[in-house]
């Protein structure tokens, strides 16, 4: 185990009837106008809308709004949002949604005070100095971000989907109501699992770590699949939901990370690049696809851990391997509706090209072992099969 620090500022507010309390603590910390940042309308149909409204107006907290905010979301979104938050001067941004809208917001809490293009600190331009205080109202549970520094945006003009991570960008608080999660569609439950695995997987099989967090990260991904079979079935299985949730945010609020190099999050490099072709598909998709095929190409570096994933976390019995381990995680994912390879997401052999110039941005990277450009292809080869 590595020495480490770990410091995690946000105030996590779980269980019912928490998305009531935000104009509360929004008094609180003297905050008396904010941007209600959201997506596609989906928490005026379940009724969180509703109740943040009528929230910040018992306390006396005006608000300005912009809506719109995509999966997988895009720059000139948090352009707009940036705009009016500086015309309105407004003192906090309110993200009500997934992650899509808690990364954006964090976007948009840096860019309020930065004079040039926020993208910049995506692209390592310009390192975060300061923020507007960020409030969030988590409605899907997948990326962690609720209670982590770290954004993922698109660059619609240049097709580049690239992150930043920052001390800055914290959530001062974030509210999870597992209850309104229960109407969400069955595909999000997969892929927001999917992606929360992969989130503690990336410290898993980094090359350096500790026996209690493998325990810690076993019991999360343990989790998560045994809630996700369950809440597919039962979606208002209040106790599944809970455990869900909380198991997201744990697998990305640095706990999974003590004592780690840091995480080797090749994958998450790699799924970028698919996402940023294809919009359209899912980062839990997407990660569903390319975990894998990073691990088989990994493998004899990693084969004691993949072992231990399948006795421990996968339950399996007698002749583990980690070709099985890898084999049976697939099985897994397919059982529950994801996709395993490129093709069944629309990509094809040509489009590899692409996915390699994408990724290559960022190369080397990883630390298991650090990618350079023909171990890309190669990985993206093996997801095509």
């Amino acid at each position: 185990m590595n020495n480490f620090v770990f410091h995690n500022p946000t105030k996590l507010v779980f269980g019912k009837g928490t998305v009531e309390k935000i104009g509360e603590y929004l008094k609180k910390d003297g905050i008396k106008k904010v941007l209600l940042l959201y997506g596609g309308g989906s928490i005026k149909k379940n009724g969180v809308y509703e109740k943040v409204v009528r929230s910040l107006t018992e306390h006396g907290i005006e608000k300005v709004e912009v809506s719109g905010v995509r999966p997988n979301p895009v720059l000139s979104k948090v352009h707009e949002a940036i705009e009016v938050a500086r015309k309105e001067q407004v003192q906090a941004i309110l993200a009500v949604g997934g992650g899509s809208v808690v990364d954006s917001a964090k976007a948009v809490a840096a860019g309020f005070y930065y004079e040039g293009d926020i993208w910049d600190a995506f692209i390592g331009k310009y390192n975060i100095k300061k923020a507007l205080p960020l409030y969030a109202i988590l409605t899907m549970s997948a990326t962690g971000t609720e209670m982590n520094g770290n954004a993922v945006v698109t660059n619609e003009k240049t097709g580049e989907k690239f992150y930043f991570g920052s001390k800055y960008t914290y959530p001062v608080l974030s509210i999870v109501d597992p209850t309104t999660q229960f109407s969400l569609p069955k595909e999000q439950v997969v892929y927001g699992a999917i992606d929360a695995i992969s989130h503690v997987m990336e410290y898993y099989f980094d090359t350096v770590g500790s026996s209690l967090i493998d325990r810690i990260d076993e019991g999360i991904i343990k989790t998560l699949i045994e809630t996700t079979e369950i809440i597919l079935k039962e979606p208002e299985n209040y106790e599944a939901r809970t455990n869900y949730c909380l198991a997201t945010t744990l697998a990305l609020n640095g706990l999974t990370g003590m004592g780690t190099n840091g995480g080797d999050w090749s994958s998450h490099e790699l799924e970028h690049s698919i996402s940023a072709l294809k919009p359209e598909v899912a980062h839990g998709a997407g990660l569903a696809i390319i975990f894998p095929a990073w691990l088989t190409y990994v493998k004899d570096k990693i084969s004691d851990k993949l072992i231990s994933f399948g006795k421990h976390i996968l339950n399996l019995k007698d002749e583990i391997t980690p070709e099985r381990t890898i084999k049976e995680l697939k099985n897994w994912y397919s059982s529950i509706g994801a996709p395993i390879s490129l093709k069944e997401v629309g990509i094809k052999k040509d489009d590899i090209d692409f996915l390699v110039e994408h990724a290559t941005k960022h190369a080397p990277f990883g630390t298991v072992i650090s990618l350079n450009k023909e171990d890309i292809r190669k990985i993206y080869e093996i997801a095509l099969e």
